[in-house]
């Protein structure tokens, strides 16, 4: 494997993510290169400072909704009991068994729900990260150029989906490449886009059915936008404005020009 086909999976090798016969591909390629083994140390150290400073993440108030919506809707503990106090040992039992089970189940969902969106929000960290080794590590860009016609077939002859592409040179917002890369440990396409002076990573892979990631985030002063449309999950990334970013982002998962975005980016 050559460093351009190399280079997306060193960051999945770094957090153990590979299976064994590519883990040593690429082990024994960083041993043999200079410019791979210094990005596999940047990855590394990047780790090290991301977990040292792990943001906290309060729950939304759609999780708390849903919380709130179990809990009046499960039956209180014990209160089967109460309307037969003199029935007999079986009435009892069932009722017993009954307010068990539902603790049981409430228990559960309430850990799925929080386990669900803390990973959906990790994304957003995640792929801030990744922006962030990407420019660090100069490889932004595997596929350079502003015609879609190309992007899109080198992107979709490395995936198994055909990412959508769109060029906003108009809006301000010109395509420059894309690339492979790597989020919640799967292959994702990486859209890139210029902004002025500022870059733009967007990921864009199909539409899940999880707890979606916040429409708008702050991570570590970069902002990330999420947006669904066209059957795909759209999260982009940069240090470019919040108001920049959300309405271009939700553009792109539209897939059609809105005439009032102009106006509002270029007085940016």
């Amino acid at each position: 494997m050559n460093c351009v086909e190399m280079t997306p999976l060193i960051s999945a090798y770094a957090d153990g993510e590979l299976d064994l016969f590519r883990s040593h591909s690429v082990k024994k390629h960083i041993l043999n290169c200079a410019a791979c083994t210094a990005t596999y140390e940047n990855v590394k150290s990047l780790g090290v400072k991301l977990r040292a400073q792990a943001p906290y993440f309060a729950a939304s108030p759609s999780l708390l909704a849903r919380v709130r919506a179990t809990l009046q809707n499960t039956p209180a503990e014990g209160s089967p009991l109460r309307s037969h106090p003199t029935g007999n040992r079986s009435r009892w039992f069932v009722g017993g068994a009954l307010a068990g089970c539902a603790a049981t189940v409430l228990v559960w969902m309430l850990s799925s729900v929080i386990l669900e969106w803390h990973a959906n929000e990790d994304l957003a960290v995640e792929a801030v990260s990744t922006h962030v080794r990407a420019t660090l590590g100069n490889h932004l860009i595997m596929v350079a150029s502003s015609d879609r016609h190309t992007v899109k077939p080198w992107l979709s002859a490395r995936l198994d989906y055909s990412p959508p592409v769109q060029d906003l040179a108009n809006e301000g917002f010109p395509l420059i490449g894309g690339r492979l890369d790597y989020l919640d440990g799967h292959p994702v396409a990486v859209i890139v886009y210029r902004y002025r002076l500022h870059m733009i990573d967007v990921f864009v892979r199909p539409e899940t059915s999880g707890i979606p990631v916040s429409a708008l985030r702050d991570v570590r002063g970069f902002n990330v936008a999420h947006a669904t449309g066209s059957n795909m999950d759209w999260l982009a990334v940069s240090d470019v404005s919040a108001d920049v970013l959300s309405p271009f982002v939700q553009q792109l998962a539209r897939g059609t020009p809105t005439p009032e975005l102009p106006n509002q980016l270029r007085s940016k």
